[in-house]
């Protein structure tokens, strides 16, 4: 009777119905397995009560009987093929069979199994109580020779009960095995999300380094440009030198193009930092010197105590920021002179300041930009735990002015 009921159908997740419309080949073979252990199991019944001293039940009085009781078997038999589909009907329609014939036990027992599997515990144990019912009128109507009444129906008890408690856990391993199923799926599914969220903020650092680095070198390009178009009589000394710097920031420009799209292309590397030296405080005096061979009056005051300890990180976001902030003067204030002020200490913090005039008039030469590059300067600022203002003060002129935490060590 034990092999009768090894059956494994699939539930869907967080429920108790069936998964599939479809048999598997292990449906097939389950199913198939069921129905000739309950055909076999009736022809053993049947056999058993037309003989003169049957062994499972008193020999009952007519033949008639004795067929009915077969042919009752035969059809709980048959329906075990669509008991996934409806087991609780079945054990609702089947019930009353089980007050009467023995032939259909073990095909009974079936769909109470697939029952359990399958349903809830209040309408199993509903159907349980009523099974328990059907089995003491099965063990006054058809009595054991060899055992009393009260024998007989605890037998029935007891082969009742174990047959809940297999199909109970049955249920709750699938259900465990579900759970485990969707927790890795979703730990998955969270993980390639990480994975691509990683993958945007990487380009989106990316593209914001290589915003700071090409707007600064195409407005050197743009101003040196724009002084040889303005002034065709230069003296050949000047227009030398103006289209060397062209020369040198294009090629420079060109270099850091090449390098940043060399990381985008490469997929692997997005999660690592760019191979080229990142600049740091120490490079300022060179931006500055940019700017300067460009034609800007700017004015720059350190007073940095400790710049050797300043962390890397910082020091790059505080030349991201001066290089935006002489961006935005050749850009919008061109001529203007511009003054760049540094002053802080390890735990007293960092102040970065620009100012520029406000220009005067028109602006003869403008400078096309993405608007973005204040933008970038905030949320580098906001990154690094920093203030950051902007906009024309009291003095009328234009001041880009942060403050950026310096811890102790």
């Amino acid at each position: 009777m034990s092999s009768a009921v090894v059956e494994h159908p699939g539930l869907l997740p967080g429920s108790l119905g069936p998964a599939r419309s479809r048999r598997t080949t292990r449906d097939w073979l389950v199913d198939s397995l069921c129905f000739l252990v309950s055909v076999g199991w009736v022809l053993v019944a049947t056999l058993d009560a037309a003989s003169p001293n049957p062994s499972f039940a008193e020999r009952l009085p007519y033949h008639w009987m004795i067929v009915a009781d077969a042919l009752f078997g035969l059809a709980c038999s048959a329906v075990l093929w669509v008991r996934r589909r409806w087991p609780l009907g079945l054990a609702l329609v089947t019930l009353p069979v089980a007050a009467f014939s023995m032939a259909a036990a073990i095909p009974l027992l079936i769909i109470f199994f697939t029952l359990v599997v399958h349903r809830r515990t209040a309408v199993v144990l509903a159907v349980t109580a009523a099974g328990l019912f059907t089995n003491t009128l099965l063990a006054i109507l058809r009595p054991d020779p060899h055992l009393t009444h009260w024998a007989t129906a605890a037998w029935g008890v007891v082969i009742t009960l174990l047959v809940l408690a297999w199909g109970m856990f049955v249920r709750a391993r699938r259900q465990l095995v579900l759970s485990l199923r969707e927790r890795a799926e979703r730990a998955e599914s969270e993980q390639q999300l990480r994975v691509a969220q990683a993958r945007q903020l990487e380009r989106t650092r990316i593209a914001r380094e290589m915003h700071d680095v090409l707007a600064h070198r195409i407005s050197l390009l743009s101003l040196h440009a724009g002084a040889l178009e303005f002034r065709p009589d230069a003296a050949p000394q000047e227009v030398a030198r103006a289209a060397g710097v062209i020369r040198g920031s294009a090629h420079a420009a060109l270099q850091d193009l090449r390098e940043v799209i060399g990381v985008l292309r490469a997929e692997g590397s997005l999660t690592e930092e760019p191979e080229p030296p990142q600049p740091t405080i120490a490079d300022l005096p060179a931006l500055v010197a940019e700017s300067r061979a460009a034609g800007v009056r700017v004015d720059l005051r350190d007073e940095v105590s400790g710049a050797d300890r300043l962390p890397p990180a910082l020091g790059r976001t505080v030349y991201r920021i001066v290089q935006e902030g002489l961006t935005n003067a050749r850009k919008h204030a061109t001529g203007a002179a511009v003054t760049v002020g540094l002053r802080g200490a390890p735990s007293d913090g960092l102040s970065v300041e620009i100012r520029n005039r406000w220009p005067v008039g028109e602006v003869t030469e403008q400078i096309p930009g993405t608007g973005t590059g204040l933008v970038g300067v905030a949320e580098r600022v906001h990154l690094a735990g920093g203030r950051l203002a902007h906009g024309r003060d009291g003095t009328g002129d234009f001041r880009l002015a942060a403050w950026l935490p310096w811890p102790a060590s």
